[in-house]
C-alpha cells in the first residue's frame, strides 16, 4: 500500500465478499470485481489509480479452486489479493516496471527466482503475441527468463463476456539450488508444481468479449494486476507451503490444541487441517459481510465449505462436536486490524457457525443410521447401491468419499458408476433451471455514464432508449431495456423494483421488474420495443410504489423500536421490502417475547400517528452521516457520499439509498405477523402496513366472528375453545384404550388359526386389519405368547400389504428374521422392502401373488425350524 501510495495512487477498502448487484457472479473472485463497472464505462472514473486489499472467494463457477484446497499448499477458498489498477492512466510499460521494483528492490526477492510469461497469442482470435509487453520486460530480466503463454495461462477472461486482454505472469521458483540444477525453473512455470508457482498477474485490458465471442478494443486501456498475499507471503517468510505462513499457523496450531493430534504427522490428519484451517476464513468473513448460511445462492455455497470443513474435522481428526468456531477467536486476532468487521461481528460469527456444525453433525448422524439400516436391509451384498450412495449424498449432505470410507470398514465398495448417474441427473436438472440466453446488447443512443435516476421526485418522465438486448429463460422471452433516464427505482438494498409501462405510440411495454446491473438500470418488459427511436413515457405503478414506499419507513421505524426495546446490540442483517409486506433480519439472541412484539408495535404505530415528516439528505460525505448516528451496515459498499434518511434525529437516522413516505401518518397502520429464527443469534420479522394492515385484521376479526358463531355466541371464546381441546383430548385416550383391547382381543383371536411347526405357532392369511393398526397388533401378541411367526396380507384394490412378525424369543435365533422373509416374499406381489428383525412391512401392486407370498413365508419358516 505505501509503495503504490508514493506512486499517486488512491489507497481504497475493499468490497464486501458477496456481490450484490452483478448477477453473474455471487462472490467477489478477483480485485477488480468492485471496479467491473468503471471498466465498462458504466460508473465514472473517480480516480485513476487505485491500490487495495480484497477478500476473494474462488469456490463456484468458472473460478473454482475448491477441490485443490487442503491437498496442495498454494490454493484457497478465500485469499487476499493485492492489487493496483488503472483507469485509462498508465499502461504495460509502468505496470511492469513497477511490479519489477516492489518485487526485487523493496521486497528484495532474489531476481534469479523470478520468471515472466507474456501471451503467445492464438491463431483461432486472430491475435498475435504481446510482443509490447516482452519489449519492457527486456529492460529488467534476461531474455531467457521471459516465457510466452497459452491463451489459457495469458489471456485473462472474467467470465463469458466482459472487459478481457493479454497478461503478463510473474513466477518464482523457491527450490533448493541441487533441485534446481537437475531441472531449470522454467520447464516447470505454469506445470502445477507447489514450489514454481505464480506470484503476481499483470493484466492488461484492452478488448470487450462480447456475446458472440467477438473481441472489441476498449476506447481506453487499463491496467489490473493482482498478487497473492498469501503466496507473497510464504516467499518473504521463506517456508515452502502458504500453510506454513503465520497466516495459518495460529489457527493449525489451534486445531492440535482442540484435536490432540500433531500437524505433520498423518498426511490425511495434516490434510483435514489445511481445510479446515483454509475453510474458517471463508465462512467467518463472509458471514462477518453480511451472508448467512442457507439452503440457496450464496448461501447454499457457504453452508457447503462448512460442511466439507465439518465432515474432514469429523472422518480424521475424531470431532464429534461443534469446534470450527472455537477458531473465530484466532482469526480476530490475526485480522482484526486490517478487516475491523470480523471483531465486531464476533460473536454473531461464533454462534451461527456453531449452530450449523450441530445442525451438520445431527444430519451426519442421521446418515450414519440410514447407512447402518441399509446394510442390516441388505446383508448379502458387498456393492453399495450408486442410487443409495446419491441418496445419501443429496439428502444427508454425505461427500461420496466418506461413503465410500464407511464402505470399506464394513469389506465392501461403492457403485460409482450408479453414482456418478445420479449426480449428473442433479447437474443437468440444475442447469436447466438456470439456462439463461442472453444477447448481446443493440445500441440505439450512445450515452456517457450512468442512467438517470429520477423516482426520487417523479413517478413519470420522458425516455429513450440507449440500449435493449434479448433474453430467453426456461422458454420464455423477455427484452431488457436501459433508458437514458428513468423514474423506475431498481431492486436494492432490500427493496424490490418498480413495475409500470413504457409508453410509444401504439405500442405499451409492460415492465415486469427493475434491476441494476453492473451500475445500469435494466428494465425487464414483456416485449421487443418496436420504435427504438422514439421518445417513451415511463410510467410507474403508483399505487404500487406507494405501498412499497409504506414498507420501507415502516422498516426504518420498527428497526429504531426494536433498538430501543431490545438493545443497541440490535443489527440489521437483511431486508425484502416490496408492495405486500416487509421483512427484516436482524441479530438478537432470543425469541421476542409476546410483550416485546405488542411494545414494538405499539411505538411504531405511535410515530405513524406523529405523522413524522421524512427529511432525506442527498450527498452527505459518510463520516458526516456517521457523525449524525446514521448507521453503516456491514456487507454494504457505501462510496464518498451517501443519503441520509432521517424520521426524527432523535429516533431513526438511517444511509438508504430506497423510496420512502413524506410522512409517516401515509403509513396508516403497523402489524407484525411473525417473530423466529433463520439462524444462531439472527431472528425475522415479517409486517405488514396500510391496507395489508387493514386486511389482516379484518381476516382476524372475521375469524373470531366465525369461532363466536360455533359456539353459539359464547362470552368467552378462548375459554371455550379450551374446553374443546381438552374434551377430544380425554376423547383420544379413551379411543386409544378401545384400539389396545381390540387389538388384544384380535391378537388371540389370531393365535387360534394358527398351525404349528415343529414347536413355532405359525400364521399366514388375508386380513381386514387397518394396515396402519397392524404394528400395534403384533406389538399386543408379544404380550401373549411366545414362539410365533405372524404373516398378514391386506389387499386394497389391485395394492396389497405384508406385513412379518416374529416374537422375540425366536429372533434371538439368528436364523429368524423378519426383514429377510419379508425381501425374499415380496416378489410374489412385484413389490420390495425389508426391516427390523422382528418386525417388516412391505407393499406391492399385484394381489394375485397373495397366496404365493404367504406359501413362500412357510417354507422359510419349516427351513428355519
Amino acid at each position: 500500500m505505501d509503495y503504490f501510495e508514493s506512486k499517486g495512487h488512491q489507497i481504497v477498502p475493499g468490497a464486501p465478499i458477496v456481490v450484490k448487484d452483478d448477477p453473474t457472479l455471487l462472490f467477489i473472485n478477483a480485485g477488480m470485481n468492485q471496479f467491473k463497472d468503471v471498466f465498462l464505462g458504466n460508473s465514472p472514473v473517480q480516480y485513476a489509480r487505485i491500490a487495495d486489499t480484497q477478500k476473494c472467494l474462488r469456490v463456484s463457477g468458472k473460478h473454482n479452486d475448491l477441490e485443490e484446497v487442503g491437498h496442495d499448499t498454494y490454493h484457497h477458498t478465500l485469499f487476499e489479493m493485492l492489487g493496483n489498477w488503472s483507469f485509462g492512466d498508465y499502461f504495460k510499460k509502468e505496470a511492469i516496471s513497477w511490479a519489477w521494483e516492489l518485487l526485487t528492490d523493496v521486497y528484495n526477492i532474489d531476481k534469479n527466482n523470478l520468471y515472466v510469461t507474456v501471451f503467445g497469442g492464438d491463431e483461432s482470435e486472430g491475435l498475435n503475441p504481446d510482443e509490447e509487453a516482452k519489449d519492457f520486460w527486456k529492460q529488467h530480466i534476461d531474455e531467457s527468463r521471459i516465457l510466452y503463454g497459452s491463451k489459457k495461462d495469458n489471456f485473462w477472461e472474467m467470465g463469458e463476456t466482459g472487459p478481457c486482454g493479454p497478461c503478463s505472469e510473474i513466477h518464482v521458483d523457491l527450490r533448493s539450488d541441487e533441485e534446481k540444477k537437475l531441472i531449470p525453473g522454467k520447464e516447470l512455470v505454469n506445470k502445477d508444481h507447489p514450489q514454481v508457482i505464480e506470484i503476481w498477474n499483470l493484466v492488461f485490458i484492452q478488448f470487450n468479449r462480447m456475446a458472440n465471442k467477438q473481441l472489441v478494443s476498449l476506447p481506453h486501456k487499463h491496467i489490473d494486476t493482482g498478487m497473492g498475499f498469501e503466496r507473497l507471503t510464504m516467499v518473504l517468510q521463506g517456508v515452502r507451503s502458504n500453510y506454513d505462513t503465520d497466516i495459518f499457523t495460529p489457527l493449525i496450531a489451534k486445531l492440535e490444541n482442540l484435536s490432540g493430534k500433531k500437524y505433520g504427522s498423518d498426511e490425511k490428519q495434516s490434510i483435514a487441517m489445511r481445510v479446515i484451517s483454509d475453510h474458517i476464513r471463508a465462512v467467518a468473513f463472509t458471514i462477518a459481510d453480511g451472508q448467512l448460511p442457507s439452503n440457496t445462492g450464496a448461501g447454499y455455497v457457504i453452508r457447503r465449505i462448512l460442511r466439507r470443513a465439518v465432515r474432514y474435522g469429523f472422518t480424521f481428526l475424531g470431532f464429534e462436536e461443534a469446534f470450527m468456531y472455537h477458531l473465530v477467536a484466532v482469526l480476530v486476532a490475526q485480522m482484526k486490524d486490517v478487516f475491523p468487521e470480523i471483531e465486531k461481528q464476533q460473536q454473531l460469527v461464533e454462534m451461527v457457525i456453531k449452530e450449523e456444525e450441530q445442525a451438520f453433525l445431527r444430519t451426519l448422524s442421521q446418515g450414519v443410521k440410514r447407512f447402518e439400516q441399509y446394510l442390516e436391509s441388505n446383508s448379502n451384498t458387498s456393492v453399495i447401491d450408486g442410487e443409495f450412495a446419491f441418496e445419501l449424498f443429496d439428502t444427508f449432505g454425505f461427500p461420496i468419499d466418506l461413503t465410500q470410507l464407511m464402505a470399506r470398514e464394513k469389506g465392501l465398495t461403492v457403485d460409482m458408476d450408479g453414482f456418478q448417474r445420479g449426480l449428473a441427473a442433479q447437474k443437468e436438472r440444475s442447469r436447466k433451471a438456470a439456462e439463461q440466453v442472453t444477447d448481446d446488447w443493440v445500441e440505439v443512443n450512445a450515452q456517457e455514464g450512468v442512467t438517470r435516476f429520477l423516482g426520487y421526485n417523479s413517478l413519470q418522465c420522458e425516455a429513450q432508449i440507449v440500449k435493449f438486448r434479448k433474453v430467453e429463460q426456461k422458454k420464455k422471452i423477455f427484452y431488457e431495456i436501459v433508458l437514458d433516464q428513468t423514474p423506475f427505482y431498481a431492486e436494492s438494498g432490500g427493496q424490490v423494483g418498480d413495475i409500470g409501462v413504457l409508453v410509444a405510440g401504439s405500442q405499451t411495454l409492460k415492465v415486469l421488474s427493475t434491476k441494476k446491473e453492473n451500475n445500469l438500470w435494466v428494465h425487464v418488459v414483456d416485449q421487443a420495443p418496436k420504435e427504438i427511436d422514439a421518445v417513451y413515457i415511463a410510467k410507474v405503478d403508483e399505487y404500487k410504489r406507494r405501498l412499497t414506499a409504506n414498507n420501507h419507513s415502516a422498516t426504518h421505524l420498527m428497526h429504531a423500536a426494536l433498538r430501543q426495546v431490545l438493545g443497541t446490540h440490535v443489527e440489521q442483517k437483511g431486508s425484502l421490502v416490496d408492495a405486500d409486506r416487509l421483512r427484516f433480519d436482524f441479530a438478537h439472541f432470543a425469541k421476542m417475547s409476546v410483550e416485546e412484539i405488542k411494545e414494538v408495535e405499539k411505538i411504531v404505530n405511535l410515530k405513524i400517528r406523529e405523522n413524522i415528516s421524512g427529511n432525506i439528505q442527498l450527498d452527505v460525505p459518510i463520516d458526516k452521516a456517521k457523525e449524525m448516528g446514521a448507521m453503516a451496515l456491514f456487507g454494504e459498499k457505501y462510496g464518498d457520499k451517501v443519503r441520509v434518511v432521517t424520521f426524527d434525529p432523535e429516533y431513526s437516522v438511517e444511509l438508504c439509498g430506497g423510496t420512502h413516505v413524506d410522512a409517516t401518518g401515509q403509513i396508516g397502520c403497523f402489524k407484525i405477523l411473525s417473530e423466529g429464527a433463520i439462524a444462531a443469534g439472527v431472528r425475522r420479522i415479517e409486517a405488514v402496513t396500510a391496507d395489508r394492515a387493514e386486511e389482516y385484521i379484518n381476516n382476524q376479526m372475521d375469524t373470531l366472528s366465525e369461532i363466536k358463531e360455533l359456539f353459539k355466541g359464547a362470552a368467552h371464546p378462548v375459554q371455550s375453545v379450551k374446553n374443546l381441546i381438552q374434551e377430544h383430548a380425554e376423547f383420544q385416550k379413551q379411543l386409544e384404550q378401545l384400539q389396545k383391547e381390540k387389538a388384544l382381543q384380535n391378537a388371540r383371536e389370531l393365535l387360534k388359526d394358527s398351525v404349528k411347526i415343529g414347536n413355532v405357532s405359525f400364521l399366514a392369511k388375508k386380513s381386514a386389519v387397518d394396515p396402519g393398526q397392524v404394528k400395534n397388533l403384533i406389538h399386543q401378541l408379544r404380550s401373549i405368547e411366545n414362539n410365533w411367526v405372524v404373516v398378514l396380507a391386506m389387499e386394497q384394490g389391485e395394492k396389497v400389504n405384508l406385513a412379518v412378525g416374529i416374537s422375540d424369543d425366536l429372533v434371538q435365533n439368528n436364523k429368524f428374521h423378519a426383514g429377510n422373509m419379508i425381501r425374499e416374499i415380496t416378489v410374489h406381489i412385484k413389490g420390495g422392502g425389508g426391516g427390523q428383525s422382528n418386525f417388516a412391512m412391505a407393499g406391492g401392486k399385484d394381489s394375485s401373488g397373495i397366496l404365493k407370498a404367504l406359501e413362500a413365508a412357510q417354507d422359510m419358516v419349516k427351513s428355519w425350524v
